[in-house]
């Protein structure tokens, strides 16, 4: 699968490794594709990447990932230009720089705000829940760390699904796109339980137990 991933930070750098070394296509839009840092994301994920401009990332094949900081969303999407009939996986955090709460207009959710920008789009909030260094290794002492997925077109949530799948992350899925409320909630909780706990950041992942 083609894949173009919006940014080469923590978050978009694991997942492109991961998936450029299971076979997919990925391509890393950024500013300057010839940034030393950029070239070192290319050599350490291998021949199945390269990196281009923020549009070319985004037309690039079926799925986008929008890999930047909240606060630099809206600007990105405004670059990527028309992403109608993309599935765009949506693994940004909205939260307070001092974890008291979400950055979103009361009754909203990043996710829902990106929808909003970027209509026709397929938006699938996943990855909010996790650290970087979970989706390079998703193994804890209780086992692999769940990720939780929410969005409103069927199909494009199946792809995300065996994409977290892929990397060893179990997906969960959580409904509509309106849930990411949730999710992002669950984000600011991890971060809350990181910055609260003896472990990094890092260190805390969830898990769906059932019996």
């Amino acid at each position: 699968m083609r894949i173009g991933i919006i940014g080469a930070g923590m978050v978009g750098g694991a997942l492109g490794k991961r998936w450029a070394g299971l076979g997919h296509q990925v391509l890393f839009g950024v500013r300057d594709p010839a940034a030393p840092k950029v070239k070192q994301l290319l050599a350490d994920a291998g021949p199945n990447a390269c990196a281009g401009s923020i549009a070319e990332a985004a037309a690039f094949g079926p799925v986008v990932v929008l890999a930047v900081p909240w606060s630099a969303a809206r600007e990105a999407i405004q670059a990527a230009g028309d992403l109608t009939g993309k599935i765009l996986i949506d693994p940004t955090s909205p939260i307070k720089r001092d974890l008291s709460g979400l950055d979103v207009p009361e009754g909203s959710s990043a996710a829902e705000q990106i929808a909003a920008w970027a209509p026709g789009a397929r938006v699938v909030k996943a990855f909010n829940t996790v650290s970087h260094t979970a989706m390079t290794d998703p193994r804890f002492p209780e086992g692999n760390a769940s990720v939780f997925y929410a969005g409103d077109d069927d199909e494009a949530k199946r792809v995300v699904a065996d994409l977290i799948s892929e990397i060893g992350l179990t997906p969960e899925e959580c409904g509509p796109l309106a849930n990411a409320r949730l999710l992002e909630v669950v984000g600011l909780l991890r971060m809350y339980l990181a910055a609260h706990a003896p472990a990094s950041v890092a260190g805390v992942a969830f898990r769906v137990l059932r019996r």
